[in-house]
C-alpha cells in the first residue's frame, strides 16, 4: 500500500486533464481505479473464505474506507448467480475526488469521482468473475448532499457496451503503447539473447557482464566465465555465441563432470580406436563443433591427460585423438565455465597452470542473484509466464509479501533456485490468483517427536 497526499493526487489530477484532455484523463482514472479494485478483490476471496457471500464481498468496501478513498454504505445488494443478477446501490460520503476536482474546478455539470467508480467496477468484476459496470448517478460535486453508485453486471445495463469502452486504451494512449513496444523490441535486440530468447537483467552488475560479453563476441578470444552454481553460465556462453561471428555455426557444450574419466578425452577430442565402454556412436564434440563454438561446462573436473591436449587446442588450433599420432587440425571458439576456485586447483596440483594463464586471457564472472536484487522481479514475472503457460495455470502474478520475500532471500542456489520456486508457486496457485509466499517454499519439516 503507498499513501499519497491528496495534493499531490490532485496536482497529478490537474496535470492529466491539462495534458489529456477532460476526456482521456477520466478514462484513464478510471482504469488505474479498475486495475487498483481487480488487486483488491482477489484478497477478498481470501480474508473471509468462511463469510457470507455479501459480507466476503464488503472487504472491498471497507478497504477503500480503510484507504481513506471515500465512506461507504451499501443500499441495495442483489445477487442471483445462477440467474447472472447483480444488482448494487452504494453510498459514497467524503469522496476525496469530488474534493479535489471542485476545489480545482469549481462546481460540475457532470460526476467527477471517476478513479472510485472504476474501482468499484474493477472490484466486482473481479470478485464475480464476471463483467460489472458502475454508473455514478449523484455526485457531490454536481450539488447532491451524496455520491451515489450503481452497479449491474455488464449485459444487464442497456448501454453496457458503450460503458465498457471507458475501460478499453484510449487510440493515444495504444499509440504510446506501441511506441514503448517497439522501444522494448529494439532493446531486446541490443541485448544478448540465444535460442531461448533474451537475457534478462537490468542491474548494474548484470549490465556490467553483459557489456563484457559485447566486447568479447565479435572477437575469437577464449573466453573463461566464473562463478556460483546456478548462476546461469550456459545461458551467458549461448548468448556470446549468438552475438559473435559464428552464430549461424554449431554451438556445442559437454558438461566435462557428467563424463567419466576414461571417457572425456575421447568424447572431446575423439579416438582411434573405441574406447571401453564405448560411447554411444556419434562425432566427437570438437568435430560436432567445427566452426563453431564449444562450450566446456564444469572445467575444474577436466583430468590433467585432457587438459594438455585442450592447451592444444587453444595454443595451434589442432588436436591428437586418442591413441592416434597425427594431430588434426580444429576450427571451434572454446569457452569454458567453473564454479571452481581454478587457482586453488594449480595450487593443489589438479590444474594445469599453463591452461589457466591461456583460459584467463578474458575471465568474466557472472554475479550471483544476491547481487542482482534488481532483477528479481523482472526473473520472476518472466518465469511466472514460462511455467504458466507450461502447466495450463492463469495466474494474476505475485502478491506484495511473495515479492517482498523473494527480494530479501539470499537465494543460495541462484537462478536455478528461483526457477524452482517459481515452478512451485505456479503449481500450488488457484487459476486467476496470485502467488504468495507461502507456496513458493517448502513447510519446513517438523521437528520428529522423541519417544
Amino acid at each position: 500500500m503507498l499513501l499519497v497526499h491528496a495534493a499531490a493526487f490532485q496536482a497529478l489530477r490537474r496535470e492529466l486533464v491539462a495534458s489529456l484532455g477532460p476526456e482521456h484523463a477520466r478514462r484513464l482514472l478510471m482504469r488505474a481505479g479498475y486495475a487498483s479494485g481487480e488487486r483488491d478483490a482477489l484478497l477478498a476471496r481470501q480474508v473471509r473464505p468462511g463469510a457470507s457471500l455479501f459480507d466476503a464481498f464488503a472487504v472491498g468496501p471497507q478497504l477503500h474506507m480503510l484507504e481513506g478513498a471515500v465512506r461507504v454504505q451499501p443500499k441495495v445488494f442483489e445477487l442471483d448467480e445462477a440467474a447472472s443478477h447483480f444488482h448494487g446501490i452504494f453510498q459514497w460520503d467524503h469522496s476525496w475526488e469530488a474534493e479535489v476536482h471542485q476545489r480545482a474546478w469549481g462546481p460540475q455539470g457532470a460526476p467527477v469521482c471517476w478513479m472510485l467508480l472504476g474501482y468499484a467496477s474493477g472490484y466486482t468484476s473481479a470478485f464475480f468473475r464476471r463483467p460489472a459496470l458502475f454508473k455514478e448517478v449523484q455526485c457531490t460535486a454536481c450539488g447532491h448532499p451524496h455520491c451515489l453508485i450503481e452497479g449491474r453486471f455488464e449485459h444487464e445495463w442497456p448501454d453496457g457496451e458503450q460503458l465498457a469502452r471507458d475501460y478499453d486504451p484510449d487510440s493515444m494512449l495504444v499509440r504510446l503503447g506501441e511506441l514503448q513496444s517497439q522501444a522494448d523490441a529494439l532493446r531486446t535486440q541490443l541485448q544478448p539473447a540465444d535460442d531461448q530468447g533474451p537475457l534478462l537483467g537490468r542491474s548494474r552488475a548484470f549490465n556490467d557482464t553483459v557489456e563484457l560479453l559485447r566486447k568479447a563476441a565479435p572477437t575469437q578470444v577464449t573466453v573463461l566465465l566464473t562463478g556460483e552454481t546456478g548462476v546461469g553460465k550456459e545461458r551467458f556462453a549461448r548468448a556470446l555465441h549468438a552475438m559473435g561471428p559464428r552464430a549461424d555455426k554449431p554451438f556445442v557444450a559437454v558438461n566435462c563432470a557428467a563424463l567419466p574419466a576414461d571417457l572425456i578425452e575421447s568424447e572431446l577430442f575423439g579416438a582411434e580406436k573405441a574406447p571401453t565402454p564405448a560411447p554411444p556412436p556419434r562425432a566427437w564434440a570438437a568435430e560436432r563443433a567445427h566452426g563453431g563454438t564449444l562450450l566446456l561446462d564444469e572445467l575444474g573436473e577436466l583430468p590433467l591427460p585432457a587438459q594438455a591436449k585442450l592447451l592444444r587446442v587453444l595454443q595451434q588450433g589442432e588436436v591428437e585423438r586418442l591413441g592416434g599420432t597425427q594431430p588434426r587440425k580444429v576450427d571451434v571458439r572454446v569457452i569454458a565455465a567453473t564454479n571452481v576456485d581454478l587457482e586453488k586447483a594449480v595450487e593443489e596440483g589438479r590444474f594445469r597452470r599453463d591452461l589457466l594463464y591461456r583460459l584467463n586471457v578474458y575471465p568474466i564472472r557472472i554475479p550471483a542473484l544476491r547481487e542482482r536484487a534488481d532483477d528479481i522481479e523482472l526473473l520472476a514475472m518472466h518465469l511466472l509466464q514460462r511455467y504458466a503457460a507450461l502447466h495450463g495455470k492463469r495466474l494474476a502474478g505475485f502478491t506484495d509479501l511473495a515479492m517482498t520475500a523473494m527480494r530479501q532471500h539470499a537465494w543460495p542456489g541462484n537462478v536455478r533456485e528461483l526457477e524452482n520456486l517459481v515452478e512451485r508457486g505456479v503449481i500450488l496457485a488457484p487459476n486467476d490468483d496470485l502467488v504468495d509466499a507461502a507456496m513458493l517454499s517448502p513447510p519446513p519439516p517438523r521437528p520428529r517427536r522423541t519417544p
